[in-house]
């Protein structure tokens, strides 16, 4: 959280301690063992900014009653030098503090010398951080789901970024196994077809345009040099032609998205550097490998999962966990990330005991490993969910669905809910320009704020940024300024509990906020003492509404 919301709150609890000791100075209190002093801020500012239950607690260590033991410690309390004004008594013996106007003041001085780094903390300073995402299959476009797993990514990243760890983001190129062997022969068959051989398509091969472009492509360069190739060499060179333009097609489409990726990490790496093969011999080497009807399976019960499984099939051929469990090492072990994160689908949930329980038996922490487990996105337009693009009418893809409505709307719009929580995209809402889309809220914000300046620029009123304590009175600038307080606490959380969705509802509050602000307190007034103040606060929140838009890397327009 805020250095200072830190130390109010450390003042607090200190000021609280030094009075319960002068009381049992005095005599006032017996001597007993004091209780740790826990503040909360309560439910209804009206009842104060922060409480404590103090009296309360120490009911039965002083054997009084908690209004006794309140108001003797009311009676010592010395809050000078603090960032508190006043304390009262409620109810059973409940105290209730309330912030002074220095307190305002310097939160908005210490946003302004902060700056672009307002809302960052240095809570994981010295740790490094991994984040994989989207990885989406090679051998064709990505879909929708890739597109929500892209935003959340991304935006998780910076989050921890901000929260303090050197971060970095990974895609895993899928490469190896059942998938390639697949796109080879989806590729071999429509360039033997081209050629005018009648084989038929299996219905499980890949039946998008993108094979017969590749295909047509291919045959352009090498025409039917490869047809009486040996089906080996024919798809071979199949694939060393189309994937490496896949791939290229996925960078090119994510940095389109604002996603620019520190490594793409190649699972053929892991076969043919012998990583693959190097953990099975390592869980071998530990015990935790047995054989039965050929194969090789992993003693996984012992690690907590429910039932073992196979490693290695009797034909020789690792299970596609196998490379799995090889990169996860390499990220931990071998690359020695302090923490690493992967954005997957919610049909992964079975696959993450076993992965974790194999990196277990290799000696990682697997709560350095954690899994975000993503639901399914549904396109709504006029009311109804679609699956197809009324353009093509085949399924949306990431490129489609940008065609469609703005980035910073995809964005913004993906990280709106929890990763476990379903997603319904509103295409019509993504383009709506009014205060019912929300990114276009929190844009409009900003904008106004702009636009607040510019006009007292051209008046040639030139803001002070230092400002008197006791001018912003009234309960909406407070409840604002409290609000972009609390913005390096909601960064933490956020990090804490992987949650980027924490930052973009924060962004939508921290709008209403200031909406609210604006349609109470005018600015444009005659006392000069008091509308710098309050432009002063505008940008405090431009700053903070500005940062929190980056970190989401959706753009802060000036005008609209």
């Amino acid at each position: 959280m805020s250095i200072l919301v830190k130390t109010a709150e450390k003042q607090l609890a200190c000021a609280i301690t030094s009075a319960i000791n002068k009381a049992i100075e005095k005599g006032q209190l017996p001597e007993a063992e004091l209780l740790p002093i826990k503040t909360e801020i309560p439910a209804d500012r009206k009842n104060g900014d922060y409480s404590t239950n103090a009296a309360m607690a120490h009911a039965r260590a002083f054997r009084l009653p908690p209004v006794k033991i309140a108001e003797a410690i009311t009676e010592n309390l010395d809050l000078s030098g603090t960032y508190f004004e006043k304390c009262e008594i409620a109810g059973a013996g409940f105290m209730n503090f309330t912030l002074s106007g220095d307190y305002y003041r310097d939160i908005i001085a210490d946003v302004l010398t902060k700056g672009d780094m307002y809302g960052h903390s240095e809570l994981y300073k010295g740790k490094r951080a991994l984040v994989e995402f989207v990885s989406a299959n090679p051998t064709g476009p990505m879909h929708v789901g890739n597109a929500r797993g892209g935003a959340m990514g991304d935006c998780l990243a910076e989050v921890l970024s901000w929260a303090g760890y050197e971060t970095e983001r990974e895609f895993y190129i899928n490469d190896g196994g059942n998938q390639i062997e697949k796109f080879g022969l989806s590729l071999d068959i429509r360039y033997r077809q081209h050629f005018g051989d009648p084989v038929e398509m299996p219905e499980d091969s890949y039946h998008g345009q993108d094979i017969i472009d590749h295909v047509v492509n291919f045959a352009e360069i090498h025409g039917d040099k490869y047809i009486n190739a040996t089906e080996e060499e024919r798809r071979k060179a199949l694939v060393d032609f189309a994937l490496p333009l896949n791939i290229e097609g996925l960078e090119r489409d994510l940095l389109k998205y604002k996603i620019k990726y520190d490594t793409w990490f190649r699972e053929s790496t892991l076969h043919n550097s012998g990583a693959a093969k190097k953990v099975v011999d390592l869980l071998t080497e530990k015990g935790y490998t047995y054989e039965s009807e050929g194969a090789l399976w992993f003693r996984a019960e012992q690690f907590g999962c429910d039932k073992d499984f196979v490693l290695k099939r009797s034909n020789g051929f690792f299970t596609y966990i196998v490379p799995d469990i090889a990169y996860h090492y390499n990220k931990l072990q071998e690359r020695s990330f302090d923490l690493a994160v992967d954005i997957l689908g919610a049909d992964h949930h079975g696959y993450v005991p076993r992965l974790k329980a194999a990196l277990q038996a290799l000696g990682c922490d697997p709560e350095r490993l954690q899994v975000v487990l993503m639901q399914m996105v549904r396109l709504v337009k006029d009311g109804e969910v679609i699956k197809a693009s009324k353009r093509s009418g085949k399924a949306i893809t990431l490129v489609t669905l940008l065609e469609e409505v703005p980035i910073d709307a995809a964005r913004f719009f993906f990280n709106m809910r929890e990763a476990n929580s379903h997603c319904d995209f509103d295409l019509d809402l993504a383009v709506e320009q009014s205060s019912q889309n929300p990114v276009y809220y929190c844009q409009y914000a900003y904008a106004r704020i702009c636009s607040i300046f510019r006009k007292q620029e051209e008046n040639g009123f030139v803001i002070d940024t230092d400002i008197k304590s006791d001018l912003l009175t009234n309960d909406t600038e407070k409840e604002l300024i409290r609000f972009i307080a609390s913005l390096t606490g909601e960064t933490e959380n956020a990090a804490k509990l992987l949650d980027p969705s924490k930052l973009t509802r924060y962004a939508v509050d921290l709008a209403t906020l200031f909406h609210k602000f604006y349609n109470a307190c005018h600015c444009d007034i005659e006392d000069t003492a008091l509308k710098n103040a309050r432009l002063t606060l505008c940008k405090a929140t431009a700053t903070t509404l500005k940062n929190v838009l980056g970190l989401l890397k959706v753009d802060a327009p000036e005008k609209m």
